[in-house]
């Protein structure tokens, strides 16, 4: 090729290589075995050039690379730098990739958990973790020159998405920034706002796959490709992909009408056996078993592979499933191997623990070459298992969706069960950008030629909903930031309160926020030229038609009013019979879920708030505790009493009742139907309606039929018109409030949260009181309340282990809301500090409500959560894991996870505590001492 360079062009190309070569990037690419892409080097150069970077790539396809490079760059100029995860693992995974490359002298580990060598020149930490240094002046920053953000899409994440632009707002300017994100839809936008905040940000996008990926659908017996040409393999090239028409066919055939039992023929009832035969013929397809996916895709060379379920039981069973089935992926070589690595990993834990544990079963599955990956497991087995995949020594696993979350484990397939998981509220659609997420694990660079997504046939299953989750590559960043308490002592402190509200208006909630009034600003003017339209459609000859309009809306606001206040007194009346319950009532459920014969256990509490969360409540009166017919017991609300209802009959609850032994509901259900099942409830006679004698009703009825308007031929005509008028009005209306709502929003929830603060005396102008230093030091999302406990001098006199169980409540969140039975605690002191706390929180809820600060919108103080408090009071005992475990119902993994955040609080505590007369500070580090051992002091690092 170079003989046919002219000669100016091959002096040229000789002297792009001699620049090339005296460049960081020229050393930095030889650490590699194989090449850069274009984007990896065109990221590489701005950097080099001194500009900050956002890369926005797919997962998998190298964007890691940057931030190596930015390492490079901080070492080759004697400078710092940080290299932030958003996960622990994350963390602990990058540490170890960079020991192995620079040596441990050279790299240090800063998480939760973890602290080792932080005053190395490059660090890997949470993002957590710089956030608190900034706000303290860590002597740490000095000389820090890049900072590498890593899933820097996490400042998406409603709970702690704000960590990021905290960190973003508050790095030095000298610093350059290294921002990487899966691909998304709006990063020119974020990458404005970088620019904005950070200066001169280069915004480098890459949506192809380094391999590429090839998405299937597999029902009964054979694996349909979903696209009929694979051009691009699912990226976004010139060429339209045209999905699968024999799987277009497929999902007709088995969604069109099924066999009805009124059909008949020859006029007798279709037969079963003409059923069976009829649905053999019409439907060949069905969902394979988990072993049978598993055993498929091994036959054709597809695993390594992760399967998504999104369940933690599911996982679980689905190893058992693949075990009964008596599925063996390793060879006797393959056994011992993971036997060897298994036993090393494992050798710190105790014999008494790994019974518990469940380790022997979970061996097994190992050394078959089968593993679960979930939350709810031990640290140290998932890391085992990343490992041993990694390995290839393990090749099927069963995930749930935060495995995807940039762990470090590529496969050659991924199989998606469902395309509908549980989002905490509800059971939702995947999006596009989860799609994305999970199946980018497919494909494993430098191993796999091409990847494979796989999609499970389910009854239902929409090909065309599923090509455009495949080809929706990308989703919107929005930012989730919000003030907190912690933030505007730390703020006020540092910058005085003119200069932080500035600050905050910085934010990118804030900047997104402005640039879609400008939409809006649109939209309001093109409503007023319709507005205009539309009054000359209702012009009458008569009269005044929007008067007369008027008049017909308020009849019509005052008959759904009259309804409404109906309503209300029934729901009053029904609430006022549930007060009158009594444990051992026997009633009857007019409706809902629960309908029919129950028995009360508990009357429940009464009117008010119960579940600690403004603008979440569904209920205003008791909720009584009852055993259904169906030996169900559940906690019922004022929504299941549309009218009142009164006792049925009395029954004796045994004393030895237990709501959680299914043969103690057994047998009282069965008593119960004996006892009540014949009698019938009375039916509920409606009243006479309220609008038949309401005087402004009869007023408003005479006016309109006196109105000129009312006799007009083209009356309903008008009316229609008038109609969209009043709707485009009151759409106009809440548009120019939304413009208002968005204008200094972010500073306007700063301005109600230091008037708060104000209050309680943590600030006083610009001035920052010892309350609120104390603050300042305490991170999380209940930093007022264990403020205010310390203020109160609620723990002290408490031991180690009652302070942990006091503390518990301060960080843990029950994964569902257990209405049916309170949770056990610690009697004595800890069982009164802990009702102190659940006061102290009920009046900053007060608090917060009379400032319009409001848990709805993700800023203020949650009810604790008393669900964590025996089990941290046991662990800090000194209890054994199978005691601890056992009474708590709680995964290994979780009941870590949360000792470890029970931890994380307690240093905190410690070091915001009062160092004279008070004993807080000094249980505390004991508390911390007493919590990690065993299971919870197994260290992720080394």
């Amino acid at each position: 090729m170079t003989e046919d360079l002219t000669p100016a062009e091959a002096y040229a190309a000789a002297r792009a290589r001699n620049a090339e070569r005296r460049t960081a990037l020229a050393p930095f690419r030889e650490l590699y075995d194989f090449d850069l892409d274009p984007f990896q080097i065109e990221a590489c150069r701005a950097l080099e050039a001194g500009k900050g970077v956002l890369v926005a790539a797919p997962t998998g396809s190298g964007k890691t690379i940057v931030g190596e490079f930015a390492v490079h760059l901080a070492l080759t100029q004697g400078r710092k730098c940080f290299y932030t995860t958003p996960i622990k693992a994350l963390s602990n995974q990058k540490y170890a990739d960079l020991v192995k490359r620079y040596g441990p002298d050279k790299v240090g580990l800063l998480t939760g958990d973890n602290s080792v060598n932080g005053d190395a020149p490059i660090v890997v930490m949470t993002t957590e973790v710089l956030r608190n240094m900034l706000y303290a002046g860590s002597q740490a920053l000095s000389g820090l020159g890049y900072v590498v953000m890593d899933e820097v899409h996490y400042l998406s994440d409603r709970f702690r998405g704000a960590v990021w632009e905290e960190v973003i707002i508050h790095l030095p300017e000298s610093v350059t920034l290294v921002s990487l994100s899966a691909t998304v839809s709006n990063a020119e936008e974020f990458g404005d706002w970088l620019d904005t905040v950070r200066g001169d940000t280069e915004v480098i996008v890459s949506e192809s796959r380094p391999v590429p990926l090839w998405q299937h659908v597999l029902a009964g017996r054979r694996m349909y490709d979903l696209f009929e040409e694979e051009t691009d393999h699912g990226g976004r090239g010139a060429s339209r992909r045209e999905v699968n028409p024999d799987l277009l066919r497929l999902a007709r055939t088995e969604n069109t009408r099924t066999y009805n039992p009124r059909d008949r023929r020859r006029g007798k009832m279709v037969r079963e056996a003409d059923r069976e035969r009829e649905r053999r013929q019409r439907s060949r397809i069905w969902t394979p078993g988990r072993p049978e996916v598993i055993e498929r895709l091994d036959a054709e060379g597809l695993l390594p592979a992760i399967t998504f379920i999104f369940s933690r039981a599911g996982c679980e069973a689905a190893v058992q499933q693949c075990l009964y089935a008596g599925l063996r992926l390793n060879d006797d070589e393959g056994r011992e191997r993971v036997r060897e690595i298994v036993e090393a990993r494992t050798a710190a834990i105790p014999t008494e623990d790994l019974h518990v544990l469940g380790y022997y079963e979970w061996l097994e599955a190992l050394e078959r070459g089968i593993a679960a990956h979930h939350a709810g497991m031990l640290p140290t087995f998932k890391e085992v298992v990343e490992e041993l995949f990694v390995r290839g020594l393990v090749k099927a696993v069963f995930a749930t969706e935060t495995l995807a979350l940039g762990i470090n484990m590529p496969a050659r397939s991924v199989v998606l069960e469902k395309l509908v998981k549980w989002n905490g509220e509800q059971h939702a659609d995947i999006t596009p950008g989860e799609y994305t997420q999970l199946t980018g694990r497919a494909g494993r660079r430098g191993i796999d030629v091409e990847g494979h997504a796989v999609v499970l046939w389910q009854r239902g299953l929409d090909p065309d909903h599923l090509a455009g989750l495949a080809g929706t590559r990308t989703y919107p960043l929005r930012s989730s930031f919000k003030p907190s308490y912690n933030m505007a002592v730390n703020l006020v402190d540092q910058f005085g309160r003119h200069r932080s509200r500035e600050l905050l208006e910085t934010s990118f909630a804030q900047f997104q926020a402005d640039r879609s009034v400008v939409g809006i600003s649109r939209q309001v003017q093109r409503n007023e030229e319709g507005l205009q339209g539309y009054r000359e459609g209702m012009t009458c000859h008569l009269g005044d038609f929007e008067e007369y309009a008027r008049l017909r809306r308020d009849l019509k606001d005052r008959e759904t009013e009259l309804a409404r206040q109906g309503a209300a007194q029934r729901r009053a009346q029904a609430a006022g019979s549930l007060e009158k319950l009594k444990p051992g009532d026997v009633i009857h459920v007019p409706t809902g879920k629960f309908a029919g014969l129950a028995l009360v256990l508990d009357p429940g509490i009464p009117a008010g708030r119960t579940n600690g969360h403004r603008g979440f409540e569904h209920h205003d009166g008791p909720r009584p505790l009852v055993l259904t017919a169906e030996r169900q017991v559940k906690r019922l609300a004022s929504i299941d009493f549309p009218v009142p209802v009164e006792a049925l009959e009395r029954m004796r609850i045994p004393k030895s009742f237990n709501p959680r032994s299914p043969q103690s509901r057994r047998d009282l259900a069965s008593a119960l139907r004996s006892k009540a099942g014949h009698i019938n409830p009375e039916r509920h006679h409606r009243q006479r309606s309220a609008a038949t004698d309401d005087r402004e009703i009869a007023r408003l009825r005479t006016a309109i039929r006196a109105h000129p308007c009312h006799g007009c031929d083209e009356r309903e005509d008008h009316a229609r018109w008038a109609e969209r008028y009043h709707r485009l009005q009151r759409d106009t209306l809440q548009l120019e409030r939304r413009i208002e709502g968005r204008t200094n929003t972010i500073a306007r929830t700063f301005d109600r949260i230091v008037a708060l603060l104000t209050e309680l005396d943590y600030l006083r102008g610009n001035e920052v009181t010892d309350n609120g230093k104390r603050l300042a030091r305490l991170y999380g999302e209940l930093d007022l309340l264990a403020s205010e406990c310390l203020r109160d001098r609620v723990w002290e006199g408490l031991n180690p282990a009652e302070l942990a169980a006091c503390v518990s409540a301060l960080v843990f969140e029950a994964r569902q809301a257990d209405d049916a039975v309170a949770p056990k605690l610690p009697t004595g002191n800890a069982k009164a500090a802990l009702g102190e706390m659940v006061r102290i929180w009920g009046r900053l809820d007060a608090l917060e409500e009379e400032f319009k600060i409001n848990q709805a919108e993700g800023v203020g103080q949650r009810e604790p959560d008393l669900g964590f408090a025996w089990a941290a009071y046991q662990w800090a005992s000194g209890k054994s894991l199978d005691e601890v475990l056992r009474e708590a119902e709680m995964p290994a993994g979780d009941f870590v996870r949360w000792c470890k955040q029970v931890i994380d609080v307690l240093g905190q505590i410690a070091a915001a505590a009062p160092k004279e007369n008070s004993t807080v500070a000094k249980n505390a580090r004991k508390a911390v001492d007493e919590l990690l051992r065993g299971v919870v002091a197994y260290s992720s690092v080394g």
